[in-house]
């Protein structure tokens, strides 16, 4: 009896002991989480911080002077500002970016720029994350799958396409939520989506067109539950086609309110135009030659290895999986587009036990929400304020972009018209838009004809002096190791037409004999 009491009371004393210690560690193990999570939504901000990759970005300085004209105009452009071709009509598709990258630099001067790309990275980390999770997939592997959707799309710059990638992942969070749940009100949130990604950035029209590709796996899975075969998957609820109907139709008339209303579709067609195919290396296929793109392929070829495990049709999952596919292998810019279904299946392929997720297990405590959010904002804030000063920011964008070339043209009133390297174009309609440039990023605005003309003549496919573009121009700012540059300095020809006037590290102006400063 004696002994019998004594082990009784030890295994109290345990219980009494092990008890608050294991609640002390889980707690201890919860507060680890939004550390960690304030860390994978920050590292890449905090990385931009020092790197300053934003002011690389060439077609930053053209969205920089678009917004800073709206803001003093009141008003939204029609017509090709800045640019040699101003008569034509031109539709600024992204003037709700533009206007928010002029406030930010109204209010940080050139700091703005980094600080933005800052923001969007740290949005684009919190919709890759909440996407990981869209199935109540495990906590630590969310973290991995968000870590390595952010390796994959590292090269993101602060541009407006990176809106579209997050309001494309808060799309598929919708979606995917709605078929789990069975109901459709959360549904509603989309035309308020589709409003504001239809004035930032013409990829609404992907977005739409997941949206039909839903559509249509809902008719078919409805088609499918009436021969009662058992091939959908039992976690997919039905959905009323009629709300889903009513949802769709109104995200398609939320597209057109904008200042260009119905106009603006007209302008997707230049995401995917045939100059661009041809001359700009980010619309080839993947050359799989960067560990980002051997890193995708094996993102969705486990992607597509979870949806064939599970043994039943889930079609929305598949058809959006190889949509993303087709278009990311063939179009490396738009990786994105198959990233994002890939995780979203791979959430699932995470999953907990049935009927456990990470909220059932005690996972979460209440205050973890705004605590990473505290955390994050004061990483990223700490990070902002060791971005340099606009002196500093500008050497760096010297470093790529003719800053001391356009400053000798402008001391020395050459003059008009000028023609340009491609990729400064939009550079000089922000630090010298006294001078319209030949050509810049605007694909819409000059059409294919125009720019193959002009990738002819710096290729040497035609002759200088056939095209009017460069006949009629006063001015050439060039790279200075550019074959064009090149061929004005050595054939003897083109040398006795044009003189070298200046000349720094990376570019070189030249005009024509006898208009020499």
């Amino acid at each position: 009896m004696a002994s019998d009491t004594m082990s009784a009371l030890s295994t109290s004393t345990d219980l009494r002991v092990s008890g608050p210690t294991r609640i002390s560690a889980e707690t201890g193990s919860l507060l680890v989480r939004p550390v960690v999570l304030a860390a994978l939504f920050s590292a890449a901000a905090i990385y931009e911080a020092g790197k300053l990759f934003a002011l690389t970005t060439p077609e930053i300085w053209l969205h920089l002077r678009t917004g800073l004209w709206i803001l003093a105009h009141r008003a939204i452009p029609h017509t090709g500002l800045f640019s040699q071709y101003s008569n034509l009509p031109w539709t600024d598709v992204t003037w709700g970016f533009d206007v928010l990258l002029a406030a930010t630099y109204h209010l940080f001067g050139l700091r703005s720029v980094p600080i933005l790309l800052m923001a969007m990275k740290v949005a684009l980390a919190v919709a890759t994350f909440l996407l990981a999770r869209v199935e109540c997939g495990n906590f630590w592997k969310a973290i991995a799958l968000s870590a390595v959707a952010q390796f994959v799309i590292s090269s993101v710059q602060p541009l407006p396409y990176v809106f579209s990638i997050v309001f494309l992942a808060a799309e598929l969070w919708l979606l995917l939520r709605s078929r789990q749940t069975g109901k459709t009100k959360s549904l509603f949130w989309l035309p308020v989506l589709f409003g504001l990604w239809a004035n930032v950035h013409v990829q609404f029209v992907s977005g739409l067109l997941l949206l039909i590709l839903f559509m249509i796996s809902l008719l078919l899975e409805a088609g499918l539950r009436k021969t009662r075969m058992g091939w959908l998957s039992e976690r997919i609820q039905p959905l009323d086609l009629r709300q889903v109907g009513t949802v769709s139709l109104l995200s398609v008339l939320a597209s057109f309110v904008n200042p260009y209303t119905f106009r603006i579709w007209s302008v997707f067609k230049s995401l995917y135009s045939s100059v661009g195919f041809e001359h700009f290396t980010e619309m080839t296929s993947m050359s799989f030659r960067r560990p980002q793109q051997f890193a995708l392929m094996l993102l969705v070829m486990i992607a597509f290895l979870s949806l064939g495990r599970r043994r039943r049709l889930e079609l929305f999952e598949l058809l959006a999986l190889l949509a993303g596919t087709l278009i990311a292998f063939r179009i490396e810019r738009d990786g994105w587009m198959v990233v994002l279904p890939a995780i979203a299946v791979l959430s699932e392929g995470f999953r907990l036990l049935p009927g456990e997720n990470a909220y059932t297990r005690g996972e979460k405590l209440g205050w973890d929400l705004p605590l990473t959010a505290a955390l994050t904002v004061i990483a990223v804030g700490v990070a902002a304020v060791f971005v340099p000063r606009p002196n500093v920011l500008m050497s760096r964008v010297g470093e790529y972009f003719p800053v001391k070339a356009c400053d000798y043209i402008a001391a020395n009133h050459l003059p008009q018209p000028i023609f340009n390297t491609y990729s400064w174009g939009s550079f000089l309609t922000w630090y010298m838009p006294q001078y319209p440039v030949a050509v810049d990023s605007r694909v819409e605005l000059y059409g294919d004809e125009t720019l193959s003309n002009y990738f002819d003549i710096v290729g040497g496919k035609e002759l200088l002096e056939s095209q009017p573009m460069v006949a009629r121009a006063r001015v050439l700012l060039l790279e200075k190791d550019s074959a064009i540059s090149k061929a004005l300095v050595n054939l003897p020809g083109l040398k006795a037409q044009y003189s070298l006037v200046y000349e720094d590290d990376i570019s070189g102006v030249f005009v024509p004999r006898g208009n020499a400063p």
